[in-house]
Parts: C-alpha cells; sequence; structure tokens
C-alpha cells in the first residue's frame, strides 16, 4: 500500500487590529471555530500601523502568505486608520506583482469584533488559495 503524500501546510502571518479582528479571531476560539492552524497571529494596534516593510519581512521570514485585517472603515479605533492600510495596501500588491509574487498570497480584509464567524471563513480561504500556490520560493530558489 502507497503512503499518501503529506499535504504542503501553509504558513500565513495574520497582521490584525488590535480593537477589531483580535477580538474576533478571539470570539472564534471561544466558540471553538475551528480554522486552520497555519496563520499566526501579529496584534497591531491599528491595520495603519502595518509597514510594508513588515509584510516584506513576513515573506523574507518564510510566509507563504501574508493577511492584513482592520477594522471595517468608518469604524476605526484611531478615525482613519484603515484608509491608511488601504492605501498602502493597494501600492504593496501592485509592487508584490510586479516583484513575482502572486496575488493570492496578500489579502486585506475588514472583519469588526463581532465577525468571529467571517474571521474563520477568511482565514480558511486564505489558506486553501495559498495552499494552492504552493510553497513561496523567495527569488523563484528552491
Amino acid at each position: 500500500m502507497m503512503a499518501q503524500a503529506k499535504q504542503f501546510e501553509p504558513r500565513i502571518v495574520a497582521f490584525v487590529c488590535n480593537w477589531c479582528t483580535y477580538i474576533a479571531a478571539d470570539a472564534a476560539g471561544v466558540a471553538r471555530a475551528r480554522y486552520s492552524p497555519s496563520v499566526r497571529l501579529l496584534r497591531t494596534m491599528c491595520s495603519g500601523r502595518v509597514d510594508p516593510q513588515f509584510v516584506l519581512a513576513a515573506f523574507s521570514g518564510g510566509a507563504d502568505g501574508v493577511l492584513l485585517c482592520g477594522c471595517h472603515p468608518r469604524d476605526c479605533h484611531y478615525s482613519s486608520g484603515n484608509y491608511k492600510a488601504l492605501r498602502r495596501y493597494t501600492l504593496l500588491k501592485k509592487m508584490l506583482s510586479q516583484l513575482g509574487i502572486e496575488g493570492d498570497r496578500f489579502r486585506l480584509e475588514w472583519i469588526s469584533a463581532s465577525e468571529g464567524e467571517k474571521f474563520r471563513r477568511v482565514v480558511e480561504d486564505m489558506t486553501d488559495r495559498v495552499r494552492r500556490l504552493g510553497p513561496f520560493k523567495l527569488n523563484g530558489g528552491p
């Protein structure tokens, strides 16, 4: 009998807003919602505080995908941090594309504190997309 090949489990770094998405992730955990263990949460005070260098560092440090999550527009604890995150995301997404990094490896989502189920769905969808892409190879290496 042939042994089954182990399925690729991506490493996903998620930058999550302290005021909304982190609470949604906690709510998903409290509700015992099952989602992929491939995501590693990095709690930030605001999605607008995530510098593009942090995203690049995540990829160069071995992440197969990066998820950026914050409060819904007009619900930011700091007034306009999520708009700043959206502007940075748009520019960074174009830059990553020019570097040959597939678009599905980097994603922005608005997830409020009450949306634990949405957090679970986003993590599962992101994991599936990155799994289909396979491991991220910096500079096209092995």
